[in-house]
């Protein structure tokens, strides 16, 4: 896989791009997207392959602020047809085949960040939490009562639709080469470079929600609801034009069925940043990284020493282990 092709065609279309108006250029982003090798591509069969990209795209996202110029113009028509056969071939590929599986239960890696002076996630008292979690939410919900209802007013708060906050422990598979791809996948990422991930194992028969879609993420908030419109309504209609009714999953009621809720990364791809409707409202999947699953109970228990990673560059694909100390 080769960086962008260096031809007329695609110089004209990235500037397109850059500007937010692809009117006029899908032909030249069609004709550079023609030159890919969908070849090198199909027959990748690193599981690492592809990390790099799509580390770049998790980073990208944003639930605060509108659209930018290069959102604006992949929303054209066009540029969906262009890039289409780029996209099919990406996801048949060996190298993405791990982007639609559930979650491993034997193979889950829980990223703590050592540059990061917060408090750390708990192997215990996960009922607890998420009862915080829900009177905090709640709270929140009720204070934005005196916030404006133009959902255009200049206010910014809480974006997430995560549990985000609540100390739960929240893992990742390993890939070869990564300790954990939930280091390189983060979304909103604060620098940091150095983690260890600690393997945990879930006891047997866990229930574990898989979102894989958007109809799985509606689903759960149309069986769990918490209502979030206050709070969320100003960042949510910058990111979508929505002016009704916002919902979010109740975790804490969540927790009462399942012991854990995942994102695979096609489910991911596929939800994230989009207004869903659900019962004459709209839910948005926010602040959740690929891959993730938050472990609602106290299900999960250290399954062997942790291993010690620091990240090779500005890279956020690029780690390499160390020692431990």
């Amino acid at each position: 896989m080769s960086d962008a092709p260096a031809a007329p065609s695609w110089d004209r279309a990235w500037a397109a791009v850059q500007s937010g108006d692809l009117a006029g250029h899908a032909d030249d982003l069609a004709a550079s997207a023609a030159l890919a090798d969908l070849t090198a591509i199909s027959g990748a069969e690193d599981s690492l392959a592809l990390l790099p990209p799509l580390a770049d795209a998790v980073e990208m996202a944003m639930y605060w602020q509108e659209p930018d110029p290069v959102d604006l113009a992949l929303h054209d028509d066009g540029a969906r047809e262009a890039l289409r056969p780029i996209a099919r071939v990406i996801a048949e590929s060996a190298a993405a085949r791990w982007w639609p599986e559930p979650a491993p239960r034997g193979d889950q890696r829980h990223v703590e960040w050592l540059d990061h002076d917060g408090p750390g996630a708990l192997l215990s008292g996960a009922g607890e939490e998420l009862a915080r979690w829900r009177s905090a939410a709640l709270a929140e919900e009720r204070s934005a009562a005196a916030l404006p209802a133009d959902p255009a007013a200049p206010y910014s708060g809480h974006w997430w639709s995560a549990p985000a906050h609540a100390r739960l422990i929240a893992t990742s598979r390993a890939l070869p080469g990564i300790g954990a791809v939930g280091l390189a996948l983060v979304e909103d990422p604060h620098g940091w470079i150095e983690a260890r991930c600690l393997p945990v194992l879930p006891r047997p028969g866990v229930r574990v929600w898989e979102i894989s879609g958007p109809g799985q993420w509606a689903d759960l908030v149309a069986r769990y609801p918490l209502d979030v419109t206050r709070s969320r309504r100003h960042d949510w209609w910058r990111v979508t034009g929505w002016s009704g009714s916002w919902l979010m999953p109740d975790f804490a009621a969540v927790a009462a069925d399942y012991d854990a809720v995942h994102l695979t990364v096609l489910g991911y791809l596929t939800t994230a940043g989009r207004a869903l409707p659900v019962d004459g409202a709209r839910t948005m999947l926010a602040g959740w990284d690929p891959d993730t699953t938050y472990w609602l109970s106290d299900c999960v228990e250290p399954a062997g020493p942790a291993t010690w990673w620091r990240r090779n560059s500005d890279d956020p694909a690029r780690w390499h282990q160390v020692p431990a100390r």
